[in-house]
């Protein structure tokens, strides 16, 4: 679903990506981690159009993103080639980013109705569907000042679901919550991914979280991938990177809370 090959990004002269090669499969479940500062967010920002590729290339089921094919070439894409296929996306970021002055029902519906072309009844038929899978369908009248954190989290996850993507992202969503709301969102997130359809890329500093949920685990530092694997393996007794065991280490007591914070 989604493939990086040799993807680099540099800010000036630093450079934060590192010639990234990396594969999504289709319905596969990943946790991306890493200190603050590794990349894991730039590595995210590319896929979601938000920051250009210094280098390299990003195909997203099977489409090419920053790129078009023209006369045998790869050219820069133009803004509606980039819309059409990062459509295929749904996105939900650490903040909820929701309209102040529409209440939740129209949050959730103007997107398919002004994008998808969906009617208004289909477009409430589907929202209500989506609120409800997030455990909200009696808040369809609130507004968002009118609700928690965790719930605003959960109304955009509700909110990037109904526009039917093919990749869920997911980009440290619980970093802005206070600690009692964060297993309310991790909750819904686990039941979207047990549900098995969609592939899911997740950005993460919840340790137990991405163990329990991820089919693969990528550890991020320095602007690279430095190890990958099941969780078993990464959150085992032998990770082979001693950045790795020393990440983990600093993170064996937050594991154990977050664990218990979800559950």
């Amino acid at each position: 679903m989604v493939r990086y090959r040799k993807v680099s990004k540099f800010y000036g002269k630093t450079q934060v990506l590192h010639e990234i090669d990396f594969d999504l499969a289709p319905a596969e479940k990943v946790a991306v981690i890493g200190p603050s500062g590794s990349g894991k967010t730039t590595f995210a920002r590319v896929l979601m159009t938000l920051e250009r590729p210094t280098s390299g290339t990003i195909e997203v089921d099977g489409e090419l993103l920053w790129h078009k094919k023209k006369g045998g070439k790869l050219v820069p894409a133009d803004e509606k080639h980039l819309h059409q296929v990062r459509g295929k996306i749904g996105m939900v970021f650490q903040q909820f980013n929701l309209f102040p002055h529409m209440n939740i029902l129209r949050n959730v519906t103007e997107a398919p109705i002004k994008v998808l072309g969906l009617s208004k009844e289909e477009a409430i038929e589907q929202a209500k569907t989506m609120l409800d899978k997030v455990g909200l369908l009696d808040k369809i009248d609130a507004y968002p000042s009118q609700l928690s954190g965790g719930q605003q989290q959960r109304v955009a996850i509700a909110r990037a679901l109904v526009m039917q993507p093919k990749i869920m992202l997911f980009d440290e969503v619980t970093s802005a919550l206070d600690p009692e709301l964060v297993g309310e969102v991790l909750g819904v997130i686990k039941e979207i991914a047990a549900e098995g359809k969609m592939a899911m890329l997740i950005i993460t500093h919840e340790m137990g979280f991405a163990r329990e949920v991820a089919d693969r685990v990528v550890f991020f530092d320095e602007g690279r991938i430095m190890e990958e694997g099941p969780p078993e393996k990464i959150f085992g007794d032998s990770p082979k990177s001693p950045r790795l065991r020393k990440f983990l280490g600093s993170f064996c007591q937050q594991t154990i809370e977050s664990m218990s914070n979800w559950r």
